[in-house]
């Protein structure tokens, strides 16, 4: 790995975790190299937060401060940039979840601003899209509310019960289920849970359900463990279909760090086997630890205790990696500072050398955008 990547994963870890970073072994950095990499992989923050850690312990290399101040200085205008359109975002939602309770429409704000907040420093997590996830019945009824004041929106996908739609100069996503369309296997699994984190209880969400007092307004978030879950099984699709971000893995783990002592690992870890992702759960565990500095005891499934895992227990009890797993963790940060080539056979060759069995699972729905639950539901549709 090269040395600006280093810097990176140095800077994003210390951000990460409000940490200071350990000495680099090189003095030599782009750092207009380092700036480029973390705006394309969302995490401007996250090594702006770093840099004031470094800087605020005095951290030195070779008589110098680690981050030039110019550079430094850019960093921190970009992070106010960000604060801004977050707080921007944030007064949206509000007004958006206000028309959605008056009308009656219960719904959970998924992904985005939601995860935002299980960072050190919210705002500083750049904004994306809003996402809404809602029953069929509220996904309806959303319809008809935001349509009427949307300027423009995008072809609904039936199979997954998807609208984007835009609202002033925001993108609404809203969401019916959030299946990935990767395989009949995973997309049960992902069904089941969104109908978990539906449920009901008196007329209201049912207990676990988080809360974000976003200024006057309640804006409801799904439970940790279904959260966490939604939030990986996304990434997974983002990794085989449309290209993965660091923030990306970041959310997931701030998510498994803020929540670990609520998170029902039993529950998430019959899910991640259901589905067929443990190795792939593994290998970005592993990616979490030993690259972004995830304290092991928050995350599951990251030892012995998992069959077949590849790692070994210390006389310590400290839980050392397998070189299968290390590898893999390797390959995957390799791959996402890489970026996508936009070429999606180069793309998916280069991760099945990460994921051999599972790449040629969803080669159909990679390619051709189909599975087994897809072609289903089009014949149903059709006799109906």
């Amino acid at each position: 790995m090269d040395n600006n990547k280093e810097v990176l994963l140095s800077l994003v870890s210390a951000g990460l975790w409000e940490k200071d970073v350990q000495p680099l072994r090189h003095a030599e950095v782009d750092y207009a190299n380092v700036l480029m990499m973390a705006e394309a992989q969302g995490v401007v923050g996250l090594v702006t937060a770093g840099i004031n850690t470094v800087h605020g312990s005095g951290f030195m290399v070779h008589g110098s401060p680690l981050v030039p101040k110019p550079i430094a200085l850019r960093f921190i205008g970009r992070a106010m940039q960000i604060e801004h359109q977050n707080r921007e975002m944030n007064r949206f939602i509000g007004v958006l979840m206000e028309k959605m309770r008056k009308a009656g429409i219960k719904a959970l704000l998924v992904k985005g601003q939601g995860v935002a907040q299980c960072y050190e420093r919210p705002l500083w997590r750049p904004s994306g899209d809003v996402d809404l996830l809602l029953d069929k019945e509220n996904y309806e009824r959303t319809k008809a509310l935001l349509l009427p004041l949307s300027s423009s929106h995008k072809p609904e996908e039936l199979y997954s019960l998807h609208l984007g739609i835009d609202i002033d100069s925001w993108y609404v996503e809203i969401h019916g289920s959030l299946r990935t369309g990767l395989s009949t296997r995973v997309d049960r699994v992902v069904d089941n849970v969104v109908h978990d984190a539906l449920s009901m209880e008196n007329g209201n969400f049912r207990k676990g359900t988080r809360v974000w007092n976003n200024g006057n307004t309640r804006v409801y978030l799904p439970a940790p463990t279904e959260d966490v879950f939604l939030v990986f099984t996304h990434f997974i699709k983002h990794l085989y279909k449309e290209g993965i971000s660091l923030r990306q893995v970041c959310d997931w783990c701030r998510l498994l760090w803020t929540y670990r002592e609520e998170i029902d690992t039993t529950r998430l870890e019959s899910w991640v086997h259901r589905a067929g992702l443990m190795q792939e759960w593994q290998a970005f565990a592993t990616l979490a630890v030993t690259h972004l500095g995830m304290p092991v005891e928050a995350m599951p499934m990251f030892g012995s205790k998992v069959q077949g895992s590849g790692f070994r227990v210390q006389g310590s009890g400290l839980m050392v990696q397998g070189s299968g797993f290390r590898v893999l963790g390797e390959r995957l940060v390799e791959f996402i500072l890489g970026g996508y080539s936009g070429k999606k056979v180069k793309d998916t060759w280069r991760i099945a050398k990460i994921f051999p069995k599972n790449t040629v699972k969803f080669l159909p729905s990679i390619f051709l955008n189909v599975n087994g639950m897809k072609m289903k539901e089009r014949i149903k549709g059709l006799r109906d």
